[in-house]
């Protein structure tokens, strides 16, 4: 299985690292990433926590998890294919960029290149995901690497005490001629 994917351009995927610390602290400060993980990840241990839980997801084959990162080895964010069912040929796709590498097609060029593998290579038959309604970019991203929209889930997300509507995109292996362009 290769765990090393070029994602087009300088970018390409390798799963994390223990010595990707540092770069997993400096991301979760942006307070945007804090409604990222179930726990905060704002100490060394809480950091090495949730690369060792990326780990093992791998390890067990229930997810797989990659640092997205430049010619320079400088991590620009995260992409996973999550809550992998292979009986049922299905898994849960999510991303997160720094602040430093949004608005730059990072996410669009690890998303696609993470679901191209997941479908192509791992052999899952449907890929999920979601985002908020009030965030325009996810949906940007998702439309790019070929994900339609399938519906609105009311009052799905909770952050700071307020209720957010999330929708749905879907990218099924038949799926062809999806925009390719970031």
């Amino acid at each position: 299985m290769n765990e090393r994917l070029t994602a087009g351009g300088d970018l390409w995927l390798r799963p994390w690292a223990p010595d990707d610390l540092d770069a997993v602290l400096c991301a979760f400060t942006d307070p945007e990433m804090w409604r990222q993980s179930e726990e905060p990840v704002d100490t060394v241990p809480a950091a090495a926590a949730w690369i060792a839980a990326r780990q093992r997801h791998w390890a067990t084959g229930t997810g797989y998890s990659w640092a997205v990162l430049d010619a320079r080895s400088v991590v620009l964010g995260c992409v996973e294919v999550g809550a992998v069912n292979r009986r049922h040929g299905c898994g849960w796709v999510s991303y997160w960029t720094t602040k430093a590498a949004r608005g730059r097609g990072v996410a669009t060029a690890a998303c696609r290149t993470a679901s191209d593998w997941a479908l192509y290579d791992l052999g899952l038959h449907r890929l999920e995901l979601g985002h908020r309604l009030n965030n325009p970019a996810s949906c940007q991203v998702a439309t790019r690497a070929g994900y339609r929209p399938e519906g609105v889930q009311r009052d799905k997300l909770r952050y700071d005490g307020r209720w957010y509507d999330v929708e749905i995109h879907a990218r099924l292996v038949t799926d062809r001629g999806f925009a390719a362009a970031s």
